[in-house]
């Protein structure tokens, strides 16, 4: 059994912890969010993001970064991209050669239009860096409910050992060695997933969401290929597969901002109303600037 820690305590760092406490791992999970923390501390549950599964006893709620991080051999960074930058400057006095580093957020950061592995990279070189992505709502996860994602790295034996950590009856993790191809489809997705929710919430049917996904897939991958990634990656989990589950389900905040504005309402409210980061929002604009440099037709998310 390993030491887990999670920084970034909201639905999906949570749900993560709930499945590895419950196949025997040691969790420490803190936020930068101190109420937050107190409220998991004194409820033994995440009621704010994750309400109604309760903590074991490997489920420990933690103050700071550096008591996550201690004696860890897997830390697991669950901030919304826009902020990955400045948990993982946070993270690295904390860090040591022998930690496995494992981004489970999706999405480009603006103004630098960097993926959050290259982030990472530029942050600390010598980083044993994975990432995880797939169709896998936390919500689900959380309850244990069937779900299936990948794990990524330039070193396929640190997937491998990432799979290991993390394969339970109820979690199934493939392996891939495609790291641009991964993040990509985990971060573009939800940019098709905010159109299909404005498509929705238009009125406008299951047929024109279908269309909506199909070519949102084709420039998902047209971008991809072009930043160098492999084509086949978008046809799988972390590509159609998660965009299938966050075009389709209510569960996906991107989707039901996008229903809101579809409605009319303005995207500020509609966010609000969310009560959590939608990051299509942000990814949107990140890969349209993206586009834009590299020369790559992106028309839903130019629209």
């Amino acid at each position: 059994m390993k030491t887990i820690g999670i920084i970034g305590a909201g639905s999906w760092g949570t749900a993560l912890g709930i499945t590895l406490s419950g196949k025997g791992h040691k969790v420490k999970i803190c936020d930068v969010n101190m109420e937050h923390l107190n409220e998991m501390k004194n409820n033994r549950e995440n009621v704010r993001y994750l309400p109604g599964i309760k903590f074991n006893d490997n489920f420990h709620i933690v103050d700071s970064t550096e008591e996550a991080l201690k004696d860890a051999d897997v830390v697991i960074f669950s901030a919304p991209a826009q902020h990955f930058r400045s948990a993982f400057e946070n993270a690295i006095p904390f860090l040591n050669d022998k930690m496995v580093v494992v981004n489970v957020a999706k999405g480009i950061e603006k103004h630098t239009l960097l993926r959050l592995s290259e982030i990472a990279y530029i942050l600390k070189p010598d980083v044993k860096y994975v990432v995880l992505s797939g169709p896998s709502h936390a919500e689900e996860v959380g309850k244990g409910l069937p779900t299936t994602v990948a794990v990524a790295s330039k070193n396929i034996k640190l997937a491998e050992y990432v799979q290991d950590v993390f394969m339970t009856d109820r979690f199934r993790v493939y392996t891939n060695d495609d790291v641009i191809g991964v993040e990509l489809g985990g971060s573009l997705k939800n940019i098709i997933a905010l159109g299909a929710g404005i498509s929705d919430g238009m009125g406008f049917g299951d047929n024109a969401k279908a269309a909506m996904m199909t070519r949102g897939i084709t420039e998902m991958s047209r971008l991809g290929v072009k930043l160098g990634a492999d084509i086949s990656t978008f046809s799988g989990l972390t590509g159609v597969g998660d965009l299938i589950v966050t075009c389709t389900s209510m569960h996906s905040r991107n989707r039901r901002c996008g229903i809101m504005i579809g409605e009319g309402i303005k995207p500020a409210e509609a966010i609000e109303k969310v009560g959590m980061v939608v990051e299509g929002i942000f990814t949107a604009e990140a890969a349209y600037d993206l586009s834009k440099e590299v020369g790559i037709e992106m028309p839903i998310t130019e629209c």
